[in-house]
């Protein structure tokens, strides 16, 4: 699903640079939009989801490819290498404060409603019998998602965005002792591999989103080696 909004991501950005107004919102809407197809398509359970969700993916990623070249065909300055793998040097000091007075809004969100999306995570049914408004949890957490990527796709960008969803949470896996103690190590984990990042861009002048990404391979491969010897 993260693949999934981060190609939606992209037609997001290019329909808003489109009718010129702010990425960010274009990336939420749209993929507000998605969530919420892919949650209607899978209540009908005549595809997979892994069928509906590589049809959403693919063809909102081919989509925001066309819109691109069509205005770049137009005669419009459009910068697709930023988008797809980030550009940390054009992140404003505004857009660093906006970027933590969202995340910090995220983290009160998912910390009010953890009991609800963990027993949704674990088993829709059993959350379901306990009186948890599944479909409502599922939309909020899925809506997050969108936001989270897109105030991080400007560092990161689209194409490398998914990676932080995954590899930091894979690494804090082996030392956590519940989905609490998981969740914080991977914010851990996936704060030193953007710290890591970008000290490493800086020193060898390479560039800042494949670098993040690299340093979170990187632990990850020191946190099994570490596990796994003690």
């Amino acid at each position: 699903f993260g693949d999934a909004l981060a190609h939606s991501a992209l037609l997001g950005t290019s329909l808003a640079i489109m009718v010129d107004v702010n990425p960010l919102l274009g990336v939420v809407l749209i993929g507000t939009a998605l969530s919420y197809l892919l949650m209607r398509l899978q209540i009908k359970k005549d595809l997979s989801s892994d069928a509906i969700l590589g049809i959403l993916s693919h063809g909102a990623l081919a989509a925001g490819l066309v819109i691109l070249a069509i205005m770049q065909s137009q005669g419009k300055s459009v910068d697709l290498m930023a988008y797809l793998f980030g550009d940390i040097l054009s992140v404003s000091w505004d857009y660093l404060i906006w970027l933590a007075i969202i995340c910090i809004g995220v983290l009160v969100l998912v910390g009010w409603l953890w009991q609800s999306i963990l027993a949704v995570a674990v088993h829709e049914e059993l959350a379901r019998c306990e009186g948890i408004n599944v479909d409502r949890i599922r939309l909020i957490f899925m809506l997050l998602m969108a936001i989270v990527i897109a105030v991080a796709m400007k560092i990161v960008g689209i194409i490398l965005i998914t990676a932080l969803l995954i590899i930091p949470a894979a690494s804090a896996r082996r030392f956590a002792k519940s989905p609490e103690s998981m969740a914080i190590g991977a914010m851990l984990f996936g704060l030193l591999s953007v710290i890591g990042g970008v000290l490493a861009s800086m020193q060898w002048d390479t560039p800042a989103g494949p670098s993040i990404v690299l340093a979170a391979v990187g632990l990850f491969f020191v946190s099994r080696v570490r596990r796994a010897s003690s």
